[in-house]
């Protein structure tokens, strides 16, 4: 039986100059059969190996290329950037790519790329020579880094008589991965997660605070990706200046006894990611005036008092089927120390990195994480940008939660 997953989906579909371009009708015809409303995007050079018209009588839609072939149209990226479920480049040229991993928008199709609010798939096509070159290697991963999907170029014949690595992959293959992104992007449709994100500071007087480095990347990553498979997600963060992801709630907090209030008023949800940088002891009476030097005796011992535990609060009244993960950010013992952590405070899993370890911790776009698991697993992941340490955390998590994977049909 035929199944629905793709009626009804919003996709825009760039085409770049590639000679690969020649493949696109057949793409669009087999999702636009598949129910689904396609958007084609033509970069300058793409209708030089595939016409517009093709394109338009396939996808039933006229073809859009100049950002300003009217006064209405120079705005419509960002429209068109709100309303796909999904956008595809297929294929993506070597140019092009270089355009979106420095966020150029001079053209309909790169601004509306960039202006997009869904997940972004790319197809590269290229000779073998190009799609090897460094360059060309540290574009795809910045691309990568931004969060996008790249489906790797495959091995065969290429437009110039030779073999090698750069060929787009066939239509089918990239329906295939299409439907995989937009069923993900249901997988938690109907749950709330949790994220909490950032540091707490905690006053010593009215102008000093005692904090720590934590800028929040981790937790809002997360919130970005929970928030791209379909959950309700509501951000408790310290104090931040990231972007707030979209389709997620926020919530700003500044000490650990705000964090804790604000965690309290939704420690229902079904998924609870502690990712922020808690403070475990606050100054216990903070002047409320400016700490001047000549206050020696105030300055020189600052009496410190725990603040609440937050997770072991979450431990203690977790309701059946919650899946509770905790952070440990240790300097040494660290496994031991997250095994310890994960019983006491009646975790399901406990994510692990180093704060002395290059290239993990605060203040990196990398991290270097180990997973550990109530029922004794332990995973080390590689390192890598904190967007896909998200994205592999939750490929771990939620099958092992029993997450169902949904089928949305219009």
């Amino acid at each position: 039986m035929k199944d629905c997953l793709l009626r009804g989906c919003k996709l825009i579909l760039g085409v770049t100059g590639s000679i690969a371009a020649y493949k696109t009708p057949e793409l669009v015809r087999l999702l636009v059969r598949e129910g689904a409303e396609v958007q084609v995007l033509a970069s300058p050079t793409a209708t030089r190996f595939v016409t517009a018209e093709t394109l338009a009588t396939v996808s039933r839609r006229p073809v859009l290329t100049d950002m300003f072939a009217d006064h209405k149209t120079w705005t419509q990226h960002v429209a068109l950037g709100r309303w796909a479920d999904l956008c595809i480049i297929a294929p993506l040229s070597a140019q092009t790519l270089a355009k979106l991993s420095h966020g150029f928008a001079d053209s309909m199709l790169a601004a509306t790329v960039l202006a997009a609010q869904c997940p972004v798939l790319v197809c590269p096509a290229m000779d073998h020579d190009m799609y090897m070159h460094r360059a060309v290697r540290a574009n795809l991963a910045q691309l990568a880094a931004y969060g996008y999907h790249v489906m790797d170029a495959e091995l065969g014949e290429l437009a110039s008589g030779l073999t090698g690595y750069g060929r787009m992959p066939e239509p089918h293959a990239i329906v295939t991965r299409i439907k995989a992104l937009v069923r993900r992007a249901t997988t938690l449709a109907g749950t709330h997660a949790l994220v909490t994100a950032g540091p707490t500071r905690e006053p010593v007087d009215a102008v000093r605070v005692v904090t720590n480095r934590s800028t929040g990347t981790m937790g809002f990553a997360l919130a970005d990706a929970l928030a791209r498979r379909g959950a309700q997600v509501t951000l408790v963060s310290g104090p931040s200046h990231l972007k707030t992801p979209a389709g997620v709630s926020r919530v700003d907090v500044e000490t650990a006894a705000e964090m804790a209030s604000a965690v309290a008023a939704h420690g229902s949800a079904d998924y609870v990611f502690m990712a922020a940088a808690v403070a475990d002891y606050a100054p216990a009476a903070p002047s409320a005036r400016k700490l001047k030097k000549r206050d020696r005796d105030a300055v020189r011992a600052i009496a410190l008092a725990p603040t609440k535990d937050i997770l072991q609060a979450l431990g203690a009244d977790k309701r059946p089927g919650q899946v509770l993960i905790g952070f440990a950010m240790e300097t040494h013992d660290g496994v031991a120390n997250a095994r310890q952590k994960l019983k006491a405070k009646n975790l399901d899993w406990v994510v692990l990195n180093y704060v002395n370890e290059a290239g993990a911790g605060f203040g990196t776009g990398t991290n270097r994480v180990t997973l550990l698991g109530r029922d004794g697993s332990e995973e080390r992941l590689a390192r890598m940008p904190k967007r896909a340490v998200a994205e592999a955390l939750l490929e771990r998590i939620l099958p092992a939660s029993g997450a169902e994977r949904s089928e949305p049909c219009a």
